[in-house]
C-alpha cells in the first residue's frame, strides 16, 4: 500500500490532501515557538489601521521527507532543522540536478504565538509560492490543499487559532503533478526548466477588523486625454453585519499630497465579499509612468464606519499609455521598439528560492547592464519583488501564466483558468505589466480554452491586451476573428545566407518577437548551439552576433512591435543541456555576463555612459594560439574605434551599418589574428565620438599577469536570516578583462553573521574562469561578515559585508 502516492507521477488535490490527514498522532509538543512581534508588522498606514502583514519568514522547522504525524500540532519536531524562508528543499549545486533530489513530499512547520493586541481581529495566513503543492494544517485543522507553484494562495483560520502555541504545519509535494505546467507523463523532461521544490517565496500572516478591504484595483483611464480618470474597484469583505451606513474613501497621493479624492457611502446587506466602484478624476499636472521616468503614485482606500475609519489599504501605481498597434508598440503616444529578453527565475544552488534583494539585483542587470525595455517573464508568473523592482526602475513586462507546450486534461485546464485569475488579480497594478499571456508557452492551438482564457483576461482588467508565444505547431487551426490581440511568435529559423531569419508579420495583428537565438543552429536547424563559457571561442562569439542580427532585422519592420531575445540567464534543464544546465543565456546562471552580453550592453546613448565591450577574448593560450581570429566583432556604443597594439597603431574602425542597419549601435568588425602571440602583446582600444576620447580599454594576453578578484553585490545586509548577496569571483587579466578557460579551485573561508550558499569549494575549471556564491545572513546575528576567498595559485582575497538589524 502507497498512501502517500510515492509510486506514482501525478497526484489529485484529492488524494493530496487525504494523504496529508493520515497518521495524525499525538506525541510531544515541539520546542521552538516563536512570539509574533508587532515591530514586525509591515505596511503603511493611512487613516485606519492597515492590514497588519506579520511576516512568517523566519523560524521554520524543515523535518526533510514528510511524516503524516507531523501534522499533529504536539508532533515532537525537536529532530528537525531549523530553516527560514525562502527555502529549498534539496541541497544542489550549480550543474548536474536530478528532480529526484526534490520529487517528494516534504514537511514543515512553524510555532508562533499571537499578540494579545490581536484578539477579536481576523486573521488570515498568506503564502506567496509553494512549488509545487501545499497541504497546510493549523493546529491540526487540516485546511484544503492548493497545486500550483508559482501564485499566492490564502486561507482565514481565525477560527483554528489559540492563545499561545500555534503549530503551522504544511506538507509540501514537490513530485510531478497534474498542474500547470507539468502533468504530462513524461515528467520533468517535458519542460524546459527544472522546478526545484520547498516553500521558495514568503509566508505571512495578515491580521484584518471583522470588515475589511481586500483587493484594490485602480485603472487609469484615457491618460493621455484631458478627462484621464482612475477607475478604482475596491473588494471589501465583511465577516458580520454592521447595521450601519459604511462609506469608502480613495486617494490617490505623492507623499502626503492628496491629489485626487473619491468616496462613496454603501450599505453592507449580507456577510462575504462585495464589491464597490469609483472614480479619481480632476487629474492635472500628472507625471506619466516611463521606462526613463517611472513615475509611482499612492493609492491609498479606507474603510470609516459611522465617520471612523476602521481599515485602509495601500497599493502603487503607475498612470502610462501602453498601446500594441498594426505600426508597432506605443508608450505615452510614443513609438518604441521593444527590446528585451525573456528570464527565468532559476538559481543556482537554491532554485527559486531567492530573497527580495536577489530577485531585484535581476532588474538592474536586465534594465542598467542589458539595456533591455521589456522582459518576458518565462514561463510562469514571478516573484512580485521583482515586478516590484521592474515598476521603479523602468523596465515593461510580459507576464504569463505557467505553461510550456503541453496542454493536460479538463482538471488541468480548469487550473491554468485559475492561474490566469490569480495572476490577473494579483499583479494588474503594476504599471510596468503591459501585456497578459493567457496562453501556455508554444501550446498547441486551442480554441475554446483559449476563448475562456481571453474573456477572463478581459473580465478581469479590460486594460491591458491578452496573447501567448506560439511556435509553428500552434497555428494549425488557428482562427483569426478571436485570437489574441497581439500575435507573438517564437521565430527559430535561418535564411538562406545562415543568419537569423524572422518571418513576415501576420496581417492585421500587432506583431512581437517573444523568442529568438537561444540555442538555435543556424546552420544544421538543431537546437546544439551550447554557449557556455568554458566552450570554444568560436561558439561563444556567435552568441552576440545572432542576438544583434535578430534586433536588427527584427527593427527593419515598422510592423514589428520588438523582439525579446532567448534568453537573459542560463537555467537548470532537461532539455538539450550540458550537464543539467541549459546555456542560452547571454548570462550565465550566476548572472555574470558572456561574451553575448556585449551586444546588449553597448546599446544605449553614450551620454549615459560609453561602452567598449569586444566580442572575443584578448588570449593566445592553446585554444586561441592565434588570438581573437579574423573579422571578430567589438561592440561600442562610439562612432570610432582606434586599436593598438603594443602601443603601435592597428586600424580604425567604424560601424558595420551596412550588415546592421537598424541598430541603435552596429557592430564593428577587425582582424586580429596574430601570428607571433606568444610574444604576449597588449591591445588597447580606444572610443570615439567625433574627435573626443570617450574611453579607452585595455588587455593583456601575458597570463603570468592575471589577478584573482572578488566582488560581492552589496555590502550591507539585513539579519533576518533570509537575506543574501551574491558573491563573484573570477580570473582576469591585469586590466580585469577576462582570462579565459581559467583554472583552479576556489576556497572559501566565512567568519561572522553568515553562511555560504554555494559550492565550496569551487572548480573553476566547469565554469570558464568565473563563479559565484551567496552569502546569506543568520536571523539575528548582526555585525561584520569576512569572507576569505583563496585561489590554487593566485593568492587570496577579503571582503567584509556589514549585517545590521532590520530598519521598523
Amino acid at each position: 500500500m502507497d498512501p502517500l502516492g510515492k509510486n506514482s507521477t501525478t497526484i489529485s488535490r484529492k488524494n493530496f490532501v487525504h494523504s496529508c490527514a493520515i497518521g495524525v498522532l499525538a506525541l510531544a509538543s515541539g520546542s521552538w515557538t516563536s512570539c509574533l512581534s508587532l515591530k514586525n508588522a509591515i505596511g503603511k498606514h493611512g487613516k485606519g489601521p492597515a492590514s497588519l502583514k506579520i511576516s512568517l519568514d523566519q523560524n521554520w522547522l524543515f523535518g526533510g521527507k514528510f511524516n503524516p504525524a507531523s501534522l499533529d500540532p504536539f508532533f515532537d519536531d525537536s529532530e528537525f532543522s531549523q530553516i527560514n524562508l525562502p527555502h529549498c528543499v534539496a541541497d544542489l549545486s550549480w550543474q548536474d540536478w536530478k528532480p529526484e533530489a526534490w520529487q517528494d513530499v516534504w514537511g514543515y512547520r512553524r510555532h508562533f504565538t499571537l499578540p494579545n493586541e490581536l484578539k477579536n481581529m481576523r486573521v488570515l495566513l498568506h503564502f506567496d509560492g509553494v512549488m509545487v503543492g501545499a497541504a497546510p494544517s493549523i493546529n491540526g485543522h487540516i485546511l484544503p490543499p492548493h497545486l500550483g507553484g508559482y501564485l499566492p494562495f490564502q486561507y482565514e483560520i481565525t477560527d483554528w487559532l489559540k492563545n499561545e502555541g500555534n503549530v503551522l504545519a504544511v506538507a509540501v509535494d514537490s513530485r510531478w503533478s497534474n498542474v500547470p505546467p507539468e502533468g504530462s507523463p513524461l515528467g520533468a523532461k517535458r519542460i524546459d526548466y527544472l522546478e526545484a521544490g520547498g516553500i521558495h517565496r514568503s509566508v505571512r500572516l495578515e491580521v484584518v477588523p471583522q470588515i475589511y478591504i481586500s483587493d484594490v484595483f485602480a485603472k487609469p483611464v484615457q491618460v493621455l486625454e484631458a478627462n484621464r480618470r482612475i477607475e478604482v474597484t475596491c473588494s471589501v469583505n465583511a465577516g458580520l453585519l454592521p447595521n450601519k451606513p459604511v462609506r469608502i474613501q480613495v486617494e490617490m497621493k505623492q507623499g502626503d499630497h492628496v491629489i485626487s479624492s473619491s468616496q462613496q457611502t454603501f450599505s453592507i446587506e449580507k456577510t462575504g465579499q462585495l464589491e464597490v466602484s469609483l472614480s479619481l478624476t480632476n487629474l492635472k499636472d500628472i507625471t506619466l509612468w516611463d521606462i526613463n521616468n517611472p513615475h509611482l503614485y499612492d493609492i491609498i482606500t479606507t474603510l470609516f464606519i459611522e465617520g471612523k475609519p476602521l481599515h485602509d489599504y495601500q497599493n502603487r501605481i503607475g498612470l502610462r499609455d501602453a498601446r500594441f498597434k498594426l505600426d508597432g508598440f506605443f508608450l505615452n503616444g510614443h513609438r518604441l521598439q521593444l527590446f528585451g529578453l525573456n528570464r527565468h527565475e532559476i538559481f543556482p544552488y537554491v532554485g527559486f528560492a531567492m530573497p527580495e534583494r536577489v530577485m531585484r539585483r535581476d532588474v538592474e542587470i536586465l534594465r542598467h547592464e542589458f539595456n533591455c525595455n521589456i522582459v518576458r517573464c518565462s514561463h510562469y508568473p514571478q516573484n512580485e519583488a521583482f515586478l516590484n523592482a521592474c515598476d521603479e526602475q523602468g523596465l515593461m513586462v510580459w507576464e504569463e501564466v505557467p505553461g510550456f507546450q503541453y496542454l493536460g486534461d479538463e482538471p488541468w485546464k480548469e487550473l491554468m483558468l485559475r492561474d490566469v485569475k490569480d495572476m490577473i488579480v494579483r499583479d494588474r497594478n503594476h504599471p510596468s505589466v503591459i501585456i497578459w499571456g493567457t496562453r501556455a508557452n508554444e501550446s498547441q492551438n486551442a480554441p475554446e480554452l483559449y476563448q475562456k482564457t481571453k474573456a477572463l483576461a478581459k473580465s478581469l482588467d479590460n486594460s491591458r491586451p491578452s496573447s501567448g508565444s506560439m511556435a509553428p505547431w500552434s497555428r494549425k487551426n488557428w482562427e483569426r476573428e478571436w485570437d489574441e490581440d497581439v500575435f507573438a511568435f517564437d521565430d527559430y529559423h535561418a535564411d538562406k545566407d545562415g543568419s537569423v531569419g524572422l518571418e513576415e508579420p501576420i496581417k492585421g495583428f500587432p506583431y512581437l518577437f517573444t523568442e529568438a537565438v537561444g540555442q538555435f543552429n543556424y546552420k544544421n536547424g538543431t537546437f546544439d548551439s551550447i554557449y557556455r563559457r568554458a566552450a570554444e571561442t568560436v561558439v561563444q562569439q556567435q552568441q552576440a552576433i545572432r542576438h544583434a542580427q535578430a534586433h536588427s532585422k527584427a527593427a527593419a519592420n515598422p510592423r514589428n512591435c520588438g523582439l525579446i531575445g532567448w534568453c537573459a540567464f542560463e537555467y537548470a534543464s532537461l532539455i538539450n543541456p550540458y550537464r543539467g544546465v541549459k546555456y542560452p543565456g547571454v548570462a550565465d546562471i550566476f548572472r555574470i555576463p558572456k561574451l553575448g552580453a556585449s551586444f546588449y550592453q553597448t546599446q544605449r546613448d553614450p551620454k549615459s555612459g560609453p561602452v567598449i565591450s569586444p566580442n572575443f577574448y584578448w588570449d593566445f593560450g592553446p585554444k586561441s594560439p592565434k588570438g581573437p581570429g579574423k573579422n571578430v566583432a567589438i561592440f561600442s556604443n562610439c562612432d570610432q574605434l582606434k586599436l593598438f597594439i603594443n602601443g603601435r597603431h592597428h586600424s580604425i574602425l567604424h560601424p558595420d551599418s551596412k550588415n546592421f542597419p537598424n541598430l541603435m549601435h552596429p557592430p564593428f568588425f577587425t582582424d586580429l589574428e596574430i601570428d607571433n602571440g606568444a610574444s604576449h602583446p597588449e591591445l588597447r582600444i580606444d572610443g570615439y565620438i567625433g574627435d573626443i576620447l570617450l574611453l579607452s580599454r585595455s588587455f593583456s594576453s601575458n597570463p603570468e599577469k592575471d589577478q584573482f578578484l572578488v566582488a560581492a553585490d552589496d555590502k550591507e545586509l539585513i539579519g533576518n536570516g533570509s537575506d543574501a548577496t551574491r558573491v563573484v569571483f573570477r580570473i582576469t587579466d591585469k586590466f580585469g578583462a577576462p582570462r579565459p578557460f581559467a583554472g583552479g579551485k576556489v576556497v572559501l573561508k566565512i567568519d561572522g553573521p553568515g553562511t555560504i550558499v554555494g559550492d565550496n569549494p569551487f572548480d573553476l575549471e566547469e565554469s570558464g574562469g568565473v563563479g559565484a556564491v551567496w552569502v546569506k545572513t543568520i536571523k539575528g546575528s548582526f555585525g561584520r561578515i569576512s569572507l576569505q576567498a583563496t585561489h590554487s595559485s593566485l593568492g587570496n582575497k577579503h571582503l567584509e559585508i556589514f549585517v545590521q538589524k532590520e530598519k521598523k
